[in-house]
């Protein structure tokens, strides 16, 4: 689904932030992106949606290549990723379920089927009954799930989720976290950037760590050098 070979990322006035990082997450995985601030996180997930490109080496996004797509396929291959921000980034002058919808709309879906999906989409993250609610009226475990929603509206192939749970106090943690878990169950790949070692220690997931803009650490790397050791 992700791979990347051999990327690095540099930036004219800040420099490198990225230095020959490879990885590739598979179909249905649920990877978590740590590293203290300033690592190169941020830059990992724009590389993925192609908000930047390498300035060496690849990023392929399920069969999309960042070397060989034009700039006016961009869009298509967003349309098969999910994503969700720290700050939720809803419309505050429309309603939880217009939040929804404008995702749909934007895509050209037709009318008669947004509806619907909209109303599978709150059921699915538990927000059935505040379908006409602000998102001021909403509590911030509430408006991540109307995001998160939002980001599920084109049943997307990969779900990249940045500090999802950045602004949230530790219940409405945990209930974001097991919300992504269902999504993944599903079969759609998450790959979730936090700051929460804790929940990164509770949670028995693929772990990338990146570090002065190096991948420094994948226990899945490491889980096949243990075996790979433990061989007779």
């Amino acid at each position: 689904m992700i791979r990347f070979t051999h990327v690095t990322k540099e930036y004219p006035r800040t420099g490198r932030a990225l230095h020959d990082v490879s990885f590739q997450v598979g179909k249905g995985e649920f990877v978590f992106l740590t590293g203290p601030s300033g690592a190169g996180k941020s830059t990992v997930l724009k590389l993925i949606f192609l908000e930047e490109r390498p300035s060496e080496g690849e990023v392929k996004v399920s069969g999309l290549s960042s070397a060989t797509i034009r700039q006016r396929d961009i869009p298509r291959l967003r349309r098969k990723l999910g994503v969700i921000f720290q700050d939720f980034r809803l419309l505050e002058d429309r309603t939880v379920e217009a939040n929804i919808a404008f995702a749909l709309e934007v895509t050209g879906a037709s009318k008669a089927a947004i509806g619907p999906k909209v109303s599978r989409l709150l059921v699915q993250v538990g927000l059935a009954s505040k379908a006409t609610a602000l998102p001021r009226e909403l509590s911030g475990g509430e408006q991540q799930r109307v995001a998160i929603a939002r980001a599920l509206a084109n049943d997307p192939v990969v779900l990249i989720a940045d500090e999802p749970t950045g602004n949230l106090d530790d219940r409405a943690t945990r209930g974001i976290f097991q919300l992504l878990r269902d999504i993944n169950a599903t079969g759609t790949a998450v790959m979730m950037a936090t700051h929460d070692l804790e929940l990164v220690k509770r949670a028995d997931c693929r772990t990338l760590e990146v570090n002065r803009g190096q991948l420094v650490f994948d226990s899945a790397a490491d889980a096949a050098s243990v075996v790979h050791r433990a061989a007779p």
